[in-house]
């Protein structure tokens, strides 16, 4: 009898990077990355905490470099993929949140949201895919998307309206650069304690709603998501494509 062999989530000899990279979900997967054996490269708008990352990371022994990289700005950004890649793997965790009721958007509001979380998005990906297919090799890019890109919420139409486009844009890549050996797939977590969520816990009325919603009874951590990048970034996930990863403690089972 020939037993099967069980898949590789080793990252060894890979080259990733990771946007909004210096802190929350970002620097987790970065570090998850570094451990599994790829050479990470941090990217985010500022360098200073950027460079204290990288500084641990090198400390730890691991292979990671910083880069500026504002995923906004997509005529810069796109230069620098360039110049900087191929990468094998893409986590971009840049996002952008200014949650409020629908009947109070202002143009502006929705503009600078969609600007990082779906124009960068969109373009990031296919600066990535554009290098890869330019080298001739596959990769995997994952997109940190978001349990509202799958239901709706108060206060968060327009956060939800350009996460449910990262889950349609992200299908359509699939179906095009699978036959490059490029997959792309989104990672959708529940509400995870960051600094950035922080205001959110903050409100009695807030937690409760999300404790009645998440079936797990608890809110999310960073290390809850670092085991999904490894496995969609590594071979273990090498028929995975176009979907998405619900880390969501149940709150979209309904």
């Amino acid at each position: 009898m020939s037993l099967p062999n069980p898949p590789s989530f080793s990252l060894s000899g890979k080259r990733a990077l990771v946007t909004g990279a210096s802190s929350g979900i970002g620097l987790g997967c970065a570090v998850a990355l570094a451990d599994a054996g790829a050479h990470t490269v941090l990217a985010a708008r500022s360098t200073q905490k950027l460079d204290a990352c990288v500084s641990e990371l090198r400390a730890r022994g691991q292979q990671a470099d910083s880069l500026v990289l504002d995923v906004a700005d997509i005529a810069h950004m796109q230069a620098e993929i360039e110049r900087s890649g191929p990468y094998d793997i893409l986590v971009n965790s840049a996002g952008l949140a200014r949650h409020g009721p629908a009947l109070e958007t202002a143009s502006d509001d929705f503009d600078a949201v969609a600007e990082v979380n779906l124009k960068g998005a969109y373009f990031l990906s296919q600066a990535v895919a554009r290098g890869l297919i330019a080298a001739g090799r596959g990769g995997s890019l994952i997109n940190i998307s978001s349990q509202m890109a799958h239901v709706g919420g108060p206060d968060r139409a327009v956060y939800c309206a350009t996460k449910h486009a990262v889950e349609g844009f992200t299908k359509a890549m699939a179906i095009e650069w699978g036959r490059h050996g490029i997959r792309i797939n989104t990672i959708c977590p529940t509400f995870i304690r960051t600094p950035l969520t922080e205001k959110t816990f903050d409100d009695p009325e807030k937690v409760s709603w999300l404790m009645e919603k998440i079936k797990l009874g608890r809110v999310g951590t960073v290390e809850d998501i670092m085991g999904a990048a490894v496995y969609l970034a590594s071979d273990a996930s090498a028929l995975v494509t176009g979907t998405s990863l619900r880390i969501d403690g149940g709150w979209t089972a309904e």
